[in-house]
């Protein structure tokens, strides 16, 4: 069984990489099969944890902080993953034009993020806010940063898988993998149908339907928005 997992997964090739290239993939699987993964999965479902007392309970940004580090921990894997490649080859190979598209469109979501305009609201110094009012600006961010981050995952498993048939990676790499990516996948489904894929708006300042964002339906597929728990004397 040992020797099956650590044989490579095309018997018909060697599995032999430098120390820089192999240190790339380690950073590349761990920043787009672990950290943005992880960043996103908890972003789109934490937003109200399962024991606070929402609507009471507003602003809770342990989902924010969580993912604003996963994102920045991932990115700077991302980027030394990279620099270990440009030191070693550059190649013309699909998994290469892969990366570089996945490598500038990760860069274009985080310009999205920095340049994304204030927040606003009750629980800011200002009331009135590019996310808040929902803004254009802010409406462009939201569409953006939402599906170009979902396709994102997309093309970097595309973009992992190629690099690791190309090292021709051992099996027990192939197995780990998929089965992390198995569970991900697995939490999302669970998660999604537990209607825990609550607007952002409505999480952080409340159900109160006379409130800009909560006048716009939601932005990003399967989100969803609560009713404020009634009252017994309701």
């Amino acid at each position: 069984m040992i020797d099956f997992l650590l044989a490579p997964i095309d018997p018909d090739r060697a599995h032999q990489v430098g120390a820089y290239v192999s240190w790339h993939g380690r950073l590349m699987v761990l920043a787009w099969g672990a950290l943005f993964p992880l960043g996103i999965l908890i972003a789109r479902f934490w937003k109200i944890t399962p024991k606070q007392d929402w609507p009471r309970e507003l602003d809770n940004q342990v989902w924010w902080r969580a993912h604003l580090r996963l994102q920045y921990a991932g990115g700077a894997a991302m980027l030394a993953g990279l620099v270990l490649i440009l030191l070693t080859e550059t190649g013309d190979s699909t998994h290469a034009y892969l990366g570089w598209v996945v490598t500038g469109f990760a860069g274009l979501q985080f310009l999205a993020g920095w340049f994304r305009g204030s927040k606003g609201g009750p629980t800011d110094t200002s009331v009135r806010g590019d996310h808040f009012d929902m803004t254009p600006r802010r409406l462009a961010f939201e569409h953006f940063h939402k599906f170009a981050g979902y396709g994102l995952l997309g093309l970097a498993a595309w973009g992992v898988t190629s690099g690791m048939w190309k090292a021709n990676a051992p099996i027990w790499m192939w197995l780990g993998l998929a089965g992390w990516w198995a569970a991900l996948i697995t939490a999302f489904i669970i998660l999604q149908r537990q209607g825990r894929a609550v607007d952002t708006y409505q999480a952080i300042w409340g159900p109160d339907p006379s409130l800009p964002g909560n006048r716009r339906r939601p932005i990003g597929f399967g989100v969803t928005r609560r009713e404020a728990p009634r009252t017994p004397a309701e």
